[in-house]
């Protein structure tokens, strides 16, 4: 069986909600992500791109129309190269680089772009289409930015609760409390200043630049001075009593992702050697709100599939959508939380959904090739109950 190799990973940095991106349209994000992991190429001829796999969450205003098509005709590619968009929430990047990276390993393809984007601030707001013109009675526009809309009726009233709610049950279960919670938000800010300071992200994020000049070149959330302490001083912000507040959770933002994945034989088209190969790949579903502790099986099950076991892993990207699910995931591993992260997290970085998994994956993979270690694990929870998980072996 052909394998499928990481080549190389790029991403935009990441603004906060309504920041240094919001003017930028989400298409115009994508574009430049696809011009930037193709620039790490230059031997690569575009139009020997088989695909083009697309991660995105909204798709309600700038990003309909299958924006990864969308992305590639800004970004100049030939005409003639593929796209579609996948979606499935917050995973939608990382399940852009499975499915890009089952496209090489069965043959149907040697050469793939996957990434993904979302503008959380550009997100409109919607209204519901009558099915009878002229309706008597008020019309609610609803927000697209982040969560459930438009409910079903006949979904179970436990499973629709907001993102923080079921984050607050999951901090009851397991009994993890919000001094843990701060204390893991503030590292994942520490880290991602000192990432950045040592240069591990100069080779990993472009910066966006608008006519020549620069509009934002570095993760515009973080706070290199967080602490515990300041981040207790916050309100909660689900319920009156609950642990979880706007600091040890992952805030709305703006940014784009790309990973460029290939067999081995397209290494001399590619004109480079690959950093890592795929080596695993896992999903899975539980009860809806229940969705922060799911990376906890995709990742067994990625595991398993690359024959290794948690004894065998020095480095693990979790998403940090919230800091009690990412502490109750580290927990059911057993694992050292000491690897997990290292370069910051979304708490710190932003989570903009539809590139995420797109950032954790090249995150891996440069911190595999950084350290010299052999095997890490890449994971993500998924709203509404689901998660992604890949295992990388390095390549260099």
């Amino acid at each position: 069986m052909v394998a499928s190799f990481v080549y190389s990973a790029v991403r935009t940095p990441f603004g906060r909600y309504g920041g240094a991106l919001a003017e930028i349209r989400p298409d115009d994000l994508a574009a430049t992500a696809v011009s930037a992991v193709l620039g790490k190429v230059p031997s690569l001829d575009p139009a020997a791109l088989d695909d083009v796999f697309w991660g995105n969450v909204n798709g309600a205003g700038e990003d309909n129309r299958n924006v990864g098509r969308m992305a590639v005709l800004l970004a100049g590619l030939p005409t003639t190269v593929p796209a579609t968009t996948v979606n499935r929430l917050c995973g939608s990047s990382l399940d852009a680089a499975i499915t890009g990276s089952r496209a090489v390993e069965s043959g149907d393809a040697d050469i793939v772009l996957t990434g993904g984007v979302e503008s959380m601030t550009r997100a409109p707001w919607v209204l519901p289409k009558p099915s009878r013109a002229f309706p008597t009675g008020h019309v609610t526009a609803l927000s697209t930015t982040l969560g459930w809309r438009q409910i079903n009726e006949r979904m179970p009233k436990e499973w629709t609760v907001s993102l923080g709610e079921a984050n607050e049950q999951l901090a009851d279960r397991f009994e993890i409390p919000r001094e843990r919670q701060d204390e893991f938000a503030a590292r994942s800010h520490t880290l991602a200043h000192a990432a950045w300071e040592s240069g591990f992200y100069d080779d990993l994020v472009i910066p966006v630049v608008v006519d020549g000049e620069d509009v934002l070149s570095r993760d515009e959330g973080i706070r290199a001075g967080s602490t515990p302490q300041k981040l207790a001083g916050l309100k909660p912000s689900f319920r009156p009593d609950g642990c979880i507040t706007a600091g040890n959770a992952s805030p709305l933002s703006d940014g784009a992702s790309a990973v460029l994945i290939g067999s081995e034989a397209a290494a001399s088209r590619i004109g480079s050697t690959p950093l890592a190969r795929i080596a695993g790949r896992g999903v899975s579903a539980l009860e809806p709100q229940m969705f922060g502790f799911a990376p906890v099986e995709a990742a067994e099950r990625a595991l398993k599939r690359a024959g290794i076991s948690w004894a065998d892993v020095s480095a693990v990207e979790l998403n940090e959508a919230f800091a009690v699910q990412s502490l109750a995931c580290v927990d059911a591993w057993k694992i050292d939380p000491a690897i997990v992260n290292t370069m910051g997290g979304a708490i710190a970085l932003g989570h903009p959904l539809g590139a995420s998994g797109g950032r954790i994956l090249g995150t891996l993979a440069g911190r595999l090739r950084a350290s010299g270690q052999r095997w890490g694990v890449a994971a993500i929870c998924i709203g509404v109950g689901q998660a992604l998980a890949v295992v990388l072996e390095s390549a260099v």
